[in-house]
């Protein structure tokens, strides 16, 4: 009735095969590839004709374009990596590569960011004279490739977040073209220079939001956060008010990548409960209820004796399990967290 047995049990309650590890292995690459090759061969264009007209708006958007192209290739990426069975050292397998490269790519995007912010106050303060034209039919074809890619990549399998997170940035990325056809279109019309620095600071604002929203949600993950969405204490009171539990303590919720949570808790039952139907329910209701089918639940009759661990110096042993206490004891009643 201890974890061991329980967490062999865990892989065979569908843990691997009830749902998506980050990439879905199924998703649809060949749309992804699509998708990539337009965008990747707009950006080359994109970067000369911003140069040649001297529209930082446009050099920015390709900017912009670029973390578009990662997004996908780290989607590309981590259908293989999902694919790929743990072995060795690695018992998750490789599936954090994508969280590590999603950090990656959201400082670059800050880091971008900043210096496309300077470059634009900079040229806000002394206007460059600037090409309108071509801003603007470059801006437009922009506008046609991107609802292109969005096109494709909403063919592929958009429950992979990763999938969806690249939808996401083309989204946005159409809207940065809008703006830039706008400011193209306004210093054409009317002269006004600046219109093109300031259109770069809209993709300034976006790529800062997306970088941010990248080395967050990695960060979280990095450091065993549980999922943003979930509270600990909910599920801690949630588990415990399962009768017949009366205890639940060292619960751990983690990521182990996008869209892949994980718990783990010891549970104490009442003398007469079934430690093994016990778990059974609670596993099926964190799968129900929450969405977690990763866990491992270490259930024990209330009244077992414990493993206890000795401290050095006379002090005696400890009526506990493990030599540190992780987090709060839930039980059923009022009680602190």
């Amino acid at each position: 009735m201890t974890g061991h047995d329980h967490a062999h049990d865990d892989t065979g309650h569908g843990g691997h095969g009830g749902h998506s590890h980050g990439v879905a292995a199924d998703a649809d690459r060949r749309w992804l590839a699509i998708a990539l090759g337009l965008i990747g061969a707009f950006m080359a264009v994109e970067v000369i004709v911003g140069i040649m007209a001297n529209s930082l708006a446009l050099i920015s958007d390709a900017a912009h374009m670029l973390t578009d192209a990662v997004s996908i290739v780290l989607a590309l990426i981590a259908m293989r990596l999902a694919a790929r069975p743990a072995r060795g050292g690695f018992t998750y397998g490789l599936k954090r590569a994508e969280i590590l490269s999603a950090q990656a790519n959201g400082l670059t995007l800050i880091l971008l960011a900043a210096w496309l912010a300077y470059e634009a106050v900079r040229r806000l303060m002394d206007p460059p004279p600037v090409q309108g034209g071509l801003v603007v039919v470059t801006a437009l074809a922009g506008i046609v490739v991107n609802v292109a890619a969005a096109w494709c990549i909403s063919k592929a399998n958009r429950s992979s977040l990763a999938v969806e997170g690249a939808y996401q940035h083309i989204l946005n990325d159409l809207f940065a073209f809008i703006g830039t056809a706008a400011a193209g279109l306004i210093v054409l019309t009317t002269g006004f220079r600046q219109a093109d620095a300031i259109a770069t600071l809209v993709v300034v604002v976006l790529m800062v939001r997306a970088g941010y929203g990248l080395v967050r949600e990695s960060g979280r993950i990095f450091l065993e956060a549980a999922p943003a969405h979930m509270d600990p204490d909910a599920v801690g009171d949630r588990l415990v008010g399962h009768p017949p539990v009366t205890e639940v303590h060292d619960l751990h919720i983690w990521t182990i990548t996008s869209g892949q949570a994980a718990l783990s808790a010891h549970v104490l039952v009442e003398p007469a409960g079934d430690c093994h139907a016990v778990r059974r329910d609670l596993e099926r209701m964190l799968a129900e209820e929450y969405g977690i089918t990763h866990t491992t639940l270490q259930v024990d009759h209330v009244q077992d004796t414990l493993l206890t661990v000795g401290r050095t110096g006379g002090e005696g042993p400890r009526d506990t399990h493990c030599a540190d206490a992780h987090g709060p004891v839930h039980r059923q009643g009022p009680h602190d967290h």
